[in-house]
């Protein structure tokens, strides 16, 4: 693979593996992908599927942890003689606050941690009530089964080499017992079956359905005071070196306007805000399998770096989201700015008290936080990172540009992403020896 394509680490992801369509073969690139993960058989990690076809989880949900959804996106399509590379949700998620479990019957409030369910994949009404009629003939209740509908209005559906291309995620993170969540990972407790049907039936096609809205108009604007003073005292304790603020932005569009236009989203979700230290965001139409270093050089214009000098770190700061109420889970990472590496994730769990250390007198400080990221961690500073070297893609060069991407996720009060228009945007500051 050439590049990571923003990994978001230390929080693994499931990807369904799907059989072929009957009378067809995986492809040689994907069965080569299959091994190389470790999974055996014929099944593809990237796949298409006819307008009266479906896909179906039937398993357990992740235990217990701070967020899971199940997720479809768009992987590929083709426009006009290119085959693009669109990395794109299409809509909303099945999240751990909205999905139909045994613990949550119908959505309904409760336990959805470690719970069966059925979550069917497909753009047709008639196949999807047949497998909820089989499901109940089974012994699955109505009300434990999930729907995530493909919407074919904007796709083109089939199994020819310019059909769309899909794959399917289960996004879980920040596990509370952490065994747990690895044995789910490496051994998931599901069963993905590929529907067929035997006969060819009128389509019944879904419309696009109706999306959460994010927003509440509630804002974190009222912190903005506070930011300043936060800023002007990272600037004061390290006024003896040069200091560079770096720019923050959205780091990648929306789903439906990355389709619309026929670029690559790297993957986002409505479920998230995502910012990163560039001056505009991703919008470069891109080939399958894209080389990240031949796209977006503004993450490089001007070079951050990250040296092995004392004096040479990085400062990462802003609104708690998760303490201020506008997230349940949010972290920052750290990349390479070239192949899209992602090192480590500083999640909310580790900012607590960090912002006190430089507002002590500010009953506000508790919404913020302050970390740091060097070669070289004092014992005694307990918000610092080292980011290592020497280690291939699970480090970053002393020469090696980077950047710096957050997450925030799923706003409690709308069960989807938090508004950007709500949201005050995390900072960085490099900061350099003087010469």
């Amino acid at each position: 693979m050439p590049s990571a394509y923003g990994n978001n680490p230390t929080t693994k992801y499931v990807i369904y593996f799907v059989p072929p369509a009957p009378g067809y073969e995986v492809e040689e690139q994907m069965s080569e992908i299959a091994s190389t993960l470790g999974v055996s058989g014929n099944t593809t990690p990237f796949w298409n599927l006819r307008p009266d076809e479906a896909v179906v989880f039937v398993g357990r949900t992740p235990p217990e942890c701070r967020y899971f959804s199940y997720d479809n996106m768009l992987m590929r399509r083709t426009i006009g003689n290119e085959r693009r590379w669109i990395f794109s949700n299409l809509v909303d998620t099945i999240n751990n606050l909205v999905i139909k479990t045994e613990g949550t019957p119908d959505g309904a409030s409760g336990d959805p941690f470690n719970q069966t369910t059925i979550i069917i994949i497909t753009a047709d009404r008639g196949i999807d009530q047949r497998i909820r009629d089989a499901a109940e003939s089974a012994g699955y209740s109505n009300n434990t089964i999930n729907t995530q509908v493909l919407p074919s209005v904007m796709l083109n559906m089939g199994l020819d080499n310019d059909s769309v291309t899909f794959a399917s995620f289960i996004r879980p993170a920040l596990f509370n017992d952490t065994q747990a969540g690895d044995d789910y990972i490496n051994n998931t407790p599901a069963t993905i079956f590929r529907i067929t049907p035997n006969n060819t039936t009128e389509l019944d096609p879904y419309d696009y359905p109706e999306l959460r809205i994010r927003g509440t108009g509630q804002t974190e604007f009222e912190l903005m005071d506070d930011l300043e003073e936060l800023r002007v005292a990272i600037l004061e304790k390290y006024n003896k070196s040069n200091a560079t603020e770096l720019p923050t932005s959205q780091g990648g569009p929306i789903g439906s306007d990355a389709i619309q236009r026929g670029i690559n989203a790297v993957g986002p979700t409505n479920d998230e805000c995502y910012l990163w230290t560039a001056n505009q965001t991703i919008f470069s139409p891109t080939p399958p399998f894209f080389d990240t270093s031949e796209y977006y050089p503004f993450l490089r214009d001007p070079a951050i770096t990250l040296g092995n000098d004392t004096d040479e770190f990085i400062i990462v700061y802003g609104v708690n989201h998760v303490a201020a109420g506008k997230a349940t889970y949010s972290n920052f990472a750290i990349y390479g700015a070239d192949v899209f590496n992602g090192v480590i994730a500083i999640t909310n769990e580790d900012f607590n008290g960090s912002a006190e250390e430089y507002l002590p007198d500010n009953p506000n400080a508790k919404y913020l936080y302050v970390y740091k990221l060097s070669r070289n961690c004092s014992e005694d500073d307990q918000y610092c990172y080292e980011v290592p070297y020497g280690q291939g893609v699970h480090g970053i060069e002393l020469d090696q540009p980077l950047f710096i991407g957050w997450r925030a996720y799923l706003e409690n009060a709308t069960k989807t992403g938090p508004a950007y228009s709500e949201i005050v945007y995390d900072r960085a500051i490099k900061f350099d020896p003087k010469s």
